[in-house]
């Protein structure tokens, strides 16, 4: 029951609070609240939803949070529904203080404290979108975000597809990660709104997930990220905000995330992560060069950059990994003159700067020359290089020795922020082509080799890689490529709700784990409810068909917050005398797009009708009895 319902529920039972036709008398009990009315609060404290959301705990004693309550009370559409006042009214508050009264900097937004799920099926699509706020609408979040059923689960191999009989879980992998031996180990693709997909990931990979990468959507108005709103930047920020906070939940401790972006929303998105992952959590800003030749239609200056933002859950324990040298690198910086069995080497010097803090002391050279001064090794060790023969003396015994570096011996290069030499868009779209042809239009990919460098330095070999803006698919194909090049047992989950999870995202991994002729995942959706009721109306053939629909949308469907059952049916006749299409769209706009799915907690219902097949998947999936 809504928080609305319940509270107007309980304040009927007191007489006083009600009119003769039965309406509750909002104005007197706006009074009572005023002035603490003992009546009133006795009352409240009665029922235990109420007393939840408006009264706290402190030092052992219950406080009435009148500030709370006479806020919902004074709502416009208290009574009505919960949908949040956010929508008519920007507020410049944090927790309740205005930002005069705080010295902290803050980013603050008309939707600030509240929820946007931001489903789309289709990249054209719009849709208006509610804003549940986390004070007023608590109740509607808490069912919005409850984990979903999963639905048609698919195992997939380089043998094919097949129904899943249960999800691994290989214990010995799991000890090397560091985790509970029962956690899943299959890699995931899952299909359905991202945020109900990471609220449903929550219970099985909380704090397992050793590296987040995303591509979200730029905000460009060109970008997929099309919605019905007159603040479409408070929008995405909402829409962001909501996501990297269940996301910092599944980091492992030691975790990092890493978000493309550029300059639209960049400077935003940073202050953002300031506020969820706390500012001293901040590592870098790569500065990705995404094409090699600029545009020629820029009219000022030609952008040829993205970012990619990287946060820590937790600095202090960030452990970032040394990356392969490149070949051009090796060319540069390595050689083997004297052809030396061990390989290819550089030297460095044996001899501190002039500036240095170590005490000068003479070194006796192979050749018998003493040479005094500030050296960067021990005695014992200069004898160690010695014996290895690793001193490179120079001709005519003159000179400060140098000693050999081998490149077998070195782990690699510290990364760096510059990412100018490893991939472009260009060699992204090639990728698809060679996918899906030339014929294939898919905008926005990234390159894998970018994702692999990534990957690379943001987690180990056994880690678990999270991606839940999927696109494409190319996290999941640097995982696997690189699985191959090193044996690793990086573990990917995707999420990704756009229709083309199933033409673009899966077939592309499909066809990896062909070529690699290794790896499988698990194919799983996020099961739909009000999708049910869409799909019904679009199939449709006439008037009866579709007035039979309405009456099970009125017992069984998530109607809008807005609509009136009671005006609607009084209107009944002259929606008959609309064209079939405009009826159909009707019906489609009045239901709410926020309620697609089914959730966990109603899987035994009737209503719903989950098979037996999803109710296993379920138990397996979320360990449930």
């Amino acid at each position: 029951m809504k928080l609305y319902q319940t509270l107007e529920s309980q304040l009927k039972k007191e007489p006083n609070y009600v009119s003769d036709n039965g309406e509750l008398k909002k104005w007197v009990v706006i009074d009572k609240a005023q002035n603490f009315d003992e009546e009133l609060i006795e009352l409240l404290l009665k029922e235990p939803t109420v007393k939840s959301f408006f009264f706290k705990e402190i030092a052992g004693i219950t406080v009435f949070n009148q500030s709370l309550f006479l806020q919902f009370l004074e709502q416009k559409n208290f009574l009505n529904d919960s949908y949040t006042q956010f929508k008519n009214k920007i507020g410049l508050t944090i927790d309740g203080k205005y930002l005069k009264q705080r010295n902290e900097v803050a980013l603050v937004w008309p939707f600030k404290d509240c929820v946007l799920e931001g489903g789309q099926s289709r990249e054209e699509d719009k849709r208006e979108e509610i804003f549940f706020n986390e004070i007023l609408a608590q109740d509607e979040i808490t069912q919005l975000l409850e984990p979903k059923v999963l639905t048609n689960a698919k195992h997939i191999d380089k043998e094919g597809e097949n129904s899943l009989r249960k999800f691994n879980r290989d214990a010995e992998l799991n000890k090397n990660r560091g985790l509970p031996e029962d956690t899943i180990t299959d890699n995931l693709i899952i299909k359905g709104n991202n945020l109900l997909a990471l609220h449903s990931l929550k219970k099985e990979f909380t704090g397992k997930v050793k590296l987040i990468y995303i591509d979200p959507p730029y905000n460009t108005g060109n970008d997929g990220f099309k919605y019905n709103d007159n603040f479409n930047h408070s929008t995405w920020l909402t829409f962001m905000k909501n996501r990297l906070q269940v996301a910092r939940e599944l980091l492992k401790d030691d975790g990092s995330i890493f978000i493309s972006c550029d300059d639209n929303e960049q400077a935003y998105l940073k202050i953002i992560l300031d506020e969820v992952f706390g500012r001293g959590n901040f590592v870098t800003n790569f500065v990705w060069r995404r094409r090699k030749t600029q545009a020629n239609l820029a009219k000022n200056i030609a952008p040829v950059h993205d970012f990619i933002i990287c946060v820590a859950k937790n600095k202090s324990v960030l452990n970032i990994n040394k990356v392969p040298y490149s070949e051009d690198f090796i060319k540069k910086s390595f050689s083997n003159p004297d052809n030396d069995e061990r390989g290819l080497y550089q030297t460095g010097p044996l001899a501190r700067p002039a500036n240095s803090s170590n005490k000068e002391y003479v070194l006796t050279m192979p050749n018998g020359r003493e040479i005094k001064a500030k050296w960067s090794c021990s005695q014992q060790t200069f004898d160690r290089y010695v014996k290895e023969d690793r001193l490179v003396i120079p001709r005519g015994g003159e000179g400060m020795p140098r000693i050999k570096i081998f490149l077998s011996e070195l782990e690699g290069q510290i990364p760096n922020t510059w990412l100018d030499n490893i991939a472009t868009n260009d060699e992204a779209s090639k990728e698809i082509e060679r996918f899906f042809g030339t014929n294939a239009a898919f905008s926005f990919a990234k390159p894998t080799k970018l994702i692999k460098h990534i990957i690379q330095i943001g987690s180990d070999k056994n880690d678990i890689v999270l991606d839940f803006f999927g696109g494409s698919g190319t996290t999941a194909h640097a995982v696997l490529e690189l699985n191959k090049e090193d044996g690793g047992n990086r573990q990917f989950i995707l999420s990704e709700q756009m229709d083309y999870i199933e033409t673009v995202t899966t077939k592309r991994v499909q066809k990896v784990i062909e070529q690699n002729e290794s790896g499988s995942f698990v194919y799983l959706e996020l099961k739909k409810y009000n999708q049910i009721f869409i799909e019904q109306i679009q199939e449709a053939k006439n008037t009866e068909e579709l007035l039979k629909i309405w009456e099970q949308m009125k017992v069984k469907s998530f109607l809008n917050y807005n609509v009136d059952i009671q005006k609607q049916e009084e209107h009944i006749e002259e929606f008959k005398t609309l064209t079939l299409a405009e009826q159909k769209q009707h019906l489609v706009d009045i239901l709410d797009k926020n309620q697609l799915y089914v959730n966990l907690s109603a899987l035994d219902d009737k209503d719903f009708a989950c098979t037996e097949e999803e109710k296993k998947v379920a138990q397996d999936f979320y360990g449930r009895k």
